[in-house]
C-alpha cells in the first residue's frame, strides 16, 4: 500500500509563563502530542522561549479535510482544549490554522524525544 501524501496542516499554537514551559511541555506531549501521533500523518512541535512567555506550537499534516475533521469531531478548525490548558497557557487559543500544502522540498526532522537532527 502506497504512503499517503499530506495536503493539508493543521497548526496549533499556545503561550505560558517562562517558569511553566517545561512542564507543559511534558504535559502537551503526553495528553496532545501522542494521541495526536496515532491519528495525524505526521507531527511537529516547536518552541519558541522569550524573557515574558514561551510559545509552543504544533503542525500537524492530514491526507485531506475529511481526516482532519474526523480526528476533532466534525470542524476541522475546532480547537480540542486538554484538561489542564486553563491551569498551563496565558490564554486559550480561539482557534486552529488550516493550510493547504502547496509544495514541501527536502526531509523533515528531528527524531522523536525533542533531539535535533545531526548536521
Amino acid at each position: 500500500m502506497a504512503a499517503k501524501t499530506p495536503t493539508i496542516a493543521r497548526i496549533w499554537r499556545g503561550r505560558t509563563l517562562p517558569e511553566n514551559a517545561d512542564a507543559y511541555e511534558r504535559y502537551n506531549y503526553e495528553a496532545g502530542i501522542k494521541p495526536l501521533i496515532d491519528k495525524a500523518l505526521g507531527v511537529q512541535t516547536f518552541r519558541e522561549d522569550t524573557p515574558t512567555y514561551a510559545e509552543f506550537m504544533t503542525i500537524s499534516y492530514w491526507e485531506n479535510v475529511e481526516a482532519m475533521a474526523a480526528f476533532t469531531g466534525g470542524d476541522p478548525k475546532s480547537i480540542h482544549h486538554l484538561d489542564r490548558d486553563k491551569e498551563f497557557l496565558i490564554e486559550l487559543p480561539a482557534g486552529v490554522q488550516v493550510l493547504s500544502i502547496r509544495s514541501s522540498h527536502g526531509t523533515l526532522g528531528p527524531q522523536e524525544g525533542g533531539e535535533g537532527r545531526d548536521a
